[in-house]
């Protein structure tokens, strides 16, 4: 039998301080940053100021050391529950996502380098696989890295780069050799080096406030120093950190979800209809009742991943058999909230207006929903 999860005070505590952190940072002034196309910087640095960034990060790199994702899970579900989505897939990139390479595959040196203005969040990661010919299939990424010296000269183009705008340092996938595993290699990149550029500001149905692009990358020389582990290893460092990333997709998912369930609750209790409140009504009664059903089951899955993570034994197959049913719950959730809501469900300044087109994505980035029904098949011997 697996672990129960469990929380004890000092994660109760940290619950509480990102509570007023979304509270006085994030609600506020989210609706500007939708309606801007990008979260400020500000987030960033105040989390750091209260200690929400670089969990694992060492001591001595200006971190607290704590290798533990329930501090990871806390933050991503509580911005997410305020129907902040954009802000947590923000933090969910600098914690969940990126930050496992830099402390996993580096060098003591790389280290010193990169992680202190992680901690603090100064530095905005970024990862950059997507290519306009290649998502889900990493085999089919074509931007090159020749090897001249102690550097390596980049060309091609990435696309649908979460914190493209605002990132400082991105981990760039790129190809070293024609090997369809062995020729992928991983570079960091500092947003400043000669021949990065930052496309456009990509226009989404949802999540406006992150900030996605394209980047272009034009003989670009990046130092041999600034490569993760051996060349020819990228394809499987890659594969390796996506259980942890699908997971913190998941976290959101439920957290989203439960967030704009508990608003619908709320509105059909006071929104009436034909002279009665609509709570009253059959329709909406078992509509909630099988949601409030549906979430249960997933936060206890959710719950039970964690634990199986926490002990370092979540499967890739047990990773993206939650991903794919949490998103695709969340999916779902909104949608049946957003019927409850009716016409006004449809306006943009009820939140669960958001949630809906929020929520659209989370089947497709992270290895879509069939992607991952794949992986669960080949898990079962199929």
């Amino acid at each position: 039998m697996n672990a129960r999860l469990e929380y004890d005070s000092e994660h109760r505590q940290f619950r509480d301080v990102v509570r007023s952190f979304v509270r006085d940072t994030i609600t506020p002034v989210h609706e500007q940053w939708e309606h801007g196309g990008r979260l400020d910087r500000s987030p960033f640095t105040e989390a750091g100021k209260l200690g929400l960034l670089g969990f694992p990060v060492a001591e001595q790199f200006g971190g607290p050391g704590v290798h533990d994702f329930r501090y990871h899970a806390i933050l991503v579900d509580e911005v997410t529950r305020a129907g902040a989505a954009a802000a947590g897939i923000a933090f969910s990139l600098q914690n969940d996502v990126v930050l496992p390479y830099l402390t996993d595959l580096t060098t003591d040196e790389q280290q010193a380098r990169w992680l202190p203005g992680v901690v603090t969040g100064e530095t905005v990661l970024g990862i950059a696989m997507t290519e306009p010919g290649a998502g889900s299939d990493l085999t089919g990424i074509r931007t090159t890295a020749v090897r001249d010296g102690d550097h390596y000269v980049v060309n091609g183009a990435k696309t649908f780069i979460s914190n493209g705008q605002n990132g400082d340092l991105f981990v760039v996938a790129v190809r070293t050799s024609a090997d369809k595993h062995k020729g992928l290699t991983l570079l960091v990149v500092e947003a400043d080096t000669s021949g990065f550029s930052r496309g456009r500001n990509l226009a989404k149905i949802g999540l406006h406030a992150q900030d996605t692009s394209e980047l272009s990358f034009t003989d670009m020389r990046v130092p041999v120093a600034n490569r993760l582990g051996d060349e020819g290893q990228g394809f499987y460092q890659l594969v390796h950190n996506l259980p942890q990333e699908r997971l913190s997709l998941s976290v959101g998912a439920v957290g989203a979800a439960e967030g704009v369930f508990a608003q619908t609750l709320a509105y059909v209790k006071e929104r009436k209809a034909f002279g009665s409140p609509i709570a009253s009504f059959q329709n909406t009664q078992f509509v909630l009742a099988e949601l409030a059903t549906e979430l249960d089951l997933a936060r206890t899955f959710l719950d039970d991943c964690i634990a199986e993570h926490l002990a370092g034994q979540l499967s890739a197959a047990r990773a993206a058999r939650l991903k794919w049913w949490a998103t695709e719950l969340q999916v779902r959730v909104a949608d049946r909230c957003l019927q409850l809501h009716g016409g006004y469900g449809y306006m943009r300044e009820y939140p669960v207006s958001r949630a809906f087109v929020d929520a659209r994505i989370q089947t497709i980035y992270g290895g879509t929903t069939e992607i991952m029904k794949t992986i669960v098949a080949k898990d079962l011997g199929l």
